[in-house]
């Protein structure tokens, strides 16, 4: 059943992208969906009856070359079946959404054969996430992680004749490698180490790690933190937290579909995915894990400012996916990585119904994305209004305070401030964070109002042939909708309850707390073994041992480096106590998310409702500050005159003077003097006079018999 979950999209992706014109364009756009809702529903079976502990199904053997050998297995624990139901869900509810979104696209000219390479792209890019999150070692994770890149590169540039997707695809697969190179470097330096790549085997090696030092750019690190740290880089690029952010707003320039996907269930939820499942390793970096938090924390108030100002209704879900993401992270910054994957589940929900809800505002109003333009359409399409209402309520967290009833993103986003507290001692990520619901309460407010509230604006005639989606594009929202609802009340227990009851569902056995997992932790989170050790690794391995055991790594059981795995899904230390003092967090810090919304929500009244004239006011008497964020923090422009402007400038020299200077001025130089010199003695040869051509032919029989001579004599 795994591999058919696994390699039905795959299979999907093939028939629709090569077997279309046999089958025709419906046929593809049926097959490949179809596939995928059945992916979709043997992975909810999976993760209704899994049990506890972690499965390896091997599928073939993969590379077998000296030290590194491994097979292509599938890892499935409790991390794998959430994965698979939230790709699967989204992926199969935005092929069914397609079918009506995707019909008569005004990109394409009539008679162009788009639909097929569409829907093979999409079935491809949940393969190649499945094969992420289903892998048993890093290499396996590397080749899904890279084609999860080129996959959104395709979908990002689907429209091949608009400039402005072709940059857009360029630059998230440009900023996306700036990643991978860290995370590739993470896996080098792993192997180097443990001379494993199976993460079993990484996992049991954490505790050595955390003693040994390592030399790594002229100075000497922390093995743990520096390995943690490099993929946490990788990290950083697929799931767009600061600095490495910038592809993100620009990937809206794909069809919609491709925006919840993308934002929703795949791509940037890859690099949470990678930190909470490489928790094992993560917990003995306290350093990496201090980097984290920080980096989630300014990630989240850093999109939730820009999202403030942003009037293209897509880039307003997009910051506000960057921003969530950044909870995320910070969740599994102060080590409560059951609290990350759970606002990671419940998102997946109600940020693909708001991304298919804005599809479906943006096909009623004619593809006009700005919502500036907008105004009124509550009553135009009652039923998207229903879905992006609840899509709203789910993500600015409305729920009744002290309790377990509300939205999903209600109990999810407050789990995570309350470990965002008790991890950081009421530090500034939890300030940063409850800042960040304000602003993200008052942006979701605003796009409600803008659009589907106050008069028409815009064109008269467009607004008043706005018309609701199809029912193949409104199933899906319905469906989104339930788990915006209820997802966060029913699984709330499971991913942020008591500890016997989290355990229980990962998988984590309770003895686990007590099994003396000391070295390289301490009593206290955070705190690393005092002991690091000086000693670099010896990587002189004596190959007879190799060759006597027959398997690689085996010298390493001597020093503990491959003991025995931790049990569960995620690992969180004997000394890591965050989630329980989260959960005695004095009220004031949980009902700080709730009155934030509240803020967020009455400020959005007042300026688009009740004074819809204060917007302009305060954006012309605060102007610096206003373009500030509306050019988000200026960093496209300070990367251009950084980076890009320069590389542009060398490879223009290098171009001029190196390739037409250098290289092509000395060979056309060679060839402009030994081609006209041969002409000339060739042409002197060609004298045109018989007894010149009888001469040469006597010179050229006399060599020729005395070389068959001496040939001859010699032999």
């Amino acid at each position: 059943m795994e591999q058919i979950i696994l390699f039905a999209p795959l299979i999907g992706a093939l028939i629709g992208g090569f077997g279309w014109r046999f089958i025709g364009e419906t046929g593809a756009q049926v097959v490949t969906t179809g596939l995928l809702f059945l992916s979709c529903f043997l992975s909810w079976i999976v993760f209704l009856t899994l049990e506890a502990g972690t499965q390896h199904i091997e599928i073939l053997r993969w590379i077998e070359s000296g030290a590194l050998s491994t097979d292509w297995s599938i890892r499935l624990d409790r991390m794998t079946a959430i994965m698979l139901i939230v790709v699967t869900t989204v992926s199969a509810l935005v092929h069914l959404y397609s079918f009506g979104y995707m019909d008569h696209d005004p990109q394409w000219k009539d008679g162009e054969s788009y639909k097929p390479r569409f829907f093979a792209y999409l079935s491809f890019f949940t393969f190649a996430m499945l094969m992420l999150v289903t892998s048993d070692n890093l290499l396996q994770m590397f080749f899904g992680w890279e084609g999860v890149g080129v996959a959104s590169y395709l979908l990002i540039g689907f429209y091949y004749r608009k400039p402005s997707a072709n940059a857009a695809a360029i630059k998230a697969f440009v900023v996306n490698r700036v990643g991978d190179f860290g995370f590739a470097l993470g896996i080098f330096g792993l192997f180097y180490l443990t001379d494993s790549i199976k993460l079993d085997d990484v996992f049991a090696a954490a505790p050595q790690l955390a003693k040994t030092q390592i030399h790594f750019l002229w100075t000497d690190w922390n093995a743990a933190n520096l390995l943690a740290f490099l993929l946490f880089i990788g990290a950083m690029g697929k799931s767009a937290q600061l600095f490495l952010h910038t592809w993100l707003p620009d990937a809206m320039e794909g069809p919609t579909p491709v925006s919840a996907l993308i934002h929703a269930a795949t791509m940037v939820t890859a690099g949470v995915f990678l930190v909470c499942r490489m928790s094992p390793l993560m917990e003995y970096a306290p350093a990496a894990l201090g980097f984290v938090t920080i980096v989630g924390a300014f990630t989240a108030f850093f999109a939730a400012t820009v999202g403030l100002v942003q009037n293209d209704i897509k880039r307003v879900i997009a910051y506000s996916t960057c921003s969530q993401l950044g909870y995320m992270f910070v969740a599994a910054g102060v080590g409560v990585y059951s609290v990350a994957m759970f606002h990671l589940f419940t998102h997946a929900f109600f940020k693909a119904m708001l991304f298919l809800g804005a599809g479906s505002v943006i096909h009623a109003m004619h593809h006009e994305q700005d919502m500036r333009n907008y105004g009124g359409l509550r009553k135009k399409i009652p039923y998207t209004f229903a879905a992006m209402m609840i899509g709203t309520l789910a993500i600015t967290g409305v729920g009744i305070p002290l309790t377990h009833i509300g939205f999903a993103g209600f109990l999810s986003k407050d789990a995570v401030i309350e470990s965002a507290w008790a991890g950081t001692a009421g530090g500034g990520a939890f300030w940063l964070l409850v800042i960040a619901a304000l602003f993200t309460s008052f942006y979701s407010w605003r796009l409600m109002f803008m659009t589907f509230y106050g008069t028409p604006r815009g064109d008269a005639h467009t607004h008043d042939h706005a018309h609701e989606s199809p029912k193949v594009m409104l199933i899906p929202l319905g469906v989104l909708a339930l788990g915006a609802i209820f997802s966060g009340m029913i699984w709330y227990g499971s991913f942020f309850g008591d500890h016997s009851q989290v355990n229980k569902f990962f998988g984590i056995p309770d003895h686990h707390a007590e099994a003396g997992h000391d070295d390289g932790h301490g009593a206290d989170h955070g705190k690393s073994s005092e002991d690091h050790g000086t000693a670099h690794v010896d990587k002189a391995h004596d190959t007879d041992t190799h060759a006597d055991d027959g398997h690689h790594g085996k010298e390493h059981e001597a020093d503990g480096l491959h003991a025995a795995a931790p049990e569960g899904a995620i690992f969180m230390g004997p000394g890591n106590h965050v989630m329980d003092e989260a959960h005695h967090a004095p009220t004031w810090v949980k009902v700080s998310p709730f009155v934030a919304m509240l803020i967020g929500f009455i400020t959005a009244f007042w300026f688009y409702i009740w004074d819809p004239k204060m917007p302009a006011r305060l954006a012309e008497n605060n102007r610096p500050l206003y373009l500030f964020l509306l050019n988000k923090w200026y960093f496209d422009e300070i990367y251009d005159a950084i980076f890009i402007r320069p590389a542009k400038a060398l490879g223009r020299f290098l171009w001029r003077r190196g390739d037409g200077g250098v290289i092509d001025g000395t060979i056309n130089g060679i060839a402009l003097g030994i081609v006209p010199f041969f002409t000339r003695l060739a042409g002197r040869a060609q004298s045109g006079y018989i007894f010149t051509y009888a001469f040469a032919m006597v010179i050229g029989i006399v060599v020729l018999v005395t070389w068959m001579s001496f040939i001859g004599g010699g032999s």
